[in-house]
């Protein structure tokens, strides 16, 4: 692919804070919208297991809004529309884009190519028993929504991997866009037939792969402001020449970025007018999108992240559920966060410096009445002479 000639040199700063706009961390939020704004505005919303403070789909929206309910959070992803008439609209459904996300209803159309090239996937790691695919769709079709366990058990032992041929047969069904996963129970996906579920505007598979795919890449791209080829593509998935195929016409603009050191493209409305505003102090989950990308977290942040939850003990430099500090648009610190009955645990703080201090305790102090705590212990400072400012800091907000 021959890339246009940039028109619009940035420099790091401007980068920087254009991709802080564009993930709603500058400026004013649209409470108005809420966490279905966040949604929309993200285009994607990382699903995972852990939950230290809370869900990673539960901090991503507190992360940009601040202390919004958990239970509201759940009911504005999951809870449909209040219509006049019947069948209630949907906002959102499950589906895999970066990872496992909440992605908006209107996207539905829009992952047709992934839904085909899943049906023409030629082999499948978990073997599906004759007859169950069949079984499952009519059970949802004459019961309705039901969870795995529902419709005959998840698993057939206890190991994680070692799935029923029911839950093999409706995780197919998933990917394969017969069946939708319309809200999660007890972290269980709940799922229903997509002919049910789906508005019958949106229930369709008829644009084709350049549609879907000039679209998602459009969609990355005004969702990270700024980004590389990789960085677009990592953000639904896509693989590097499906971006090439689409990018040219996505509407993106092609710009050069101080020290990225690779060609990259820019949503034009995001160059329009200098990002300007206020700057959210906050804890991140790991699996936020302004950081879920590793290589373009240290480009843009210089700050080197990884997830340890899956690193032996042993082995951990920052600890099990290390989340950055985000403060003035910069990434100052970790913390490593627990819970103890009301007392919200930093097992392990790591502070860029002196004046990284009141941030960390102002995120520290935020996201424990986020999560009900009405105090903060502190276990162990990387940087010990930092230990009693960060304690004091700590006590004179919470007096």
């Amino acid at each position: 692919m021959t890339t246009p000639r940039p028109d619009t040199a940035l420099s790091a700063d401007e980068a920087r804070r254009i991709a802080l706009r564009a993930q709603g961390f500058l400026g004013t939020p649209d409470r108005k919208a809420g966490v279905r704004g966040v949604l929309r505005h993200l285009g994607a919303v990382q699903l995972d297991t852990i939950s230290v403070l809370a869900r990673s789909h539960e901090l991503i929206p507190y992360a940009r809004l601040g202390a919004v309910g958990r239970k509201t959070i759940e009911n504005a992803y999951w809870e449909p529309a209040s219509t006049d008439a019947p069948p209630a609209r949907p906002h959102a459904f499950e589906y895999w884009s970066h990872a496992a996300c909440i992605l908006p209803i209107e996207e539905w159309p829009h992952f047709a190519f992934r839904r085909r090239a899943y049906r023409a996937r030629p082999h499948w790691n978990h073997a599906l028993p004759d007859g169950t695919y069949d079984q499952v769709v009519k059970q949802l079709r004459t019961e309705g929504p039901l969870t795995a366990t529902e419709l005959g058990g998840a698993k057939k032992t206890s190991e994680w991997w070692d799935w029923s041929g029911t839950k093999v047969a409706v995780e197919r069904a998933l990917m394969y866009g017969e069946v939708v996963c319309v809200e999660r129970r007890g972290w269980k996906r709940v799922y229903d037939l997509a002919e049910r579920a789906v508005p019958a505007d949106l229930l369709h598979d008829e644009l084709d792969d350049t549609e879907c795919l000039r679209r998602l890449v459009r969609l990355a791209g005004q969702s990270l402001g700024v980004g590389t080829r990789a960085d677009i593509a990592d953000y639904h998935r896509l693989k590097g020449d499906q971006v090439d195929t689409v990018i040219a016409d996505s509407g993106l603009v092609p710009v050069t970025v101080e020290g990225w050191g690779k060609p990259a493209w820019a949503d034009p409305a995001a160059l329009e007018t200098p990002p300007r505003g206020r700057h959210r102090t906050t804890l991140l989950s790991p699996f936020d999108s302004l950081i879920w990308e590793r290589a373009r977290t240290e480009r843009i942040f210089g700050f080197t992240h990884r997830l340890e939850a899956y690193v032996p003990k042993p082995k951990r430099i920052h600890g099990y559920f290390a989340m950055p500090v985000l403060a003035g648009g910069r990434l100052v610190g970790r913390v490593d966060p627990a819970r103890e009955g009301r007392t919200l645990i930093a097992r392990q703080v790591t502070l860029d410096g002196p004046k990284a201090v009141p941030a960390v305790a102002q995120a520290l102090l935020e996201a424990a009445t986020w999560v009900d705590c009405t105090d903060v212990r502190v276990e162990r400072v990387d940087a010990p002479d930092l230990r009693e400012p960060l304690a004091r800091e700590l006590t004179r907000a919470l007096a």
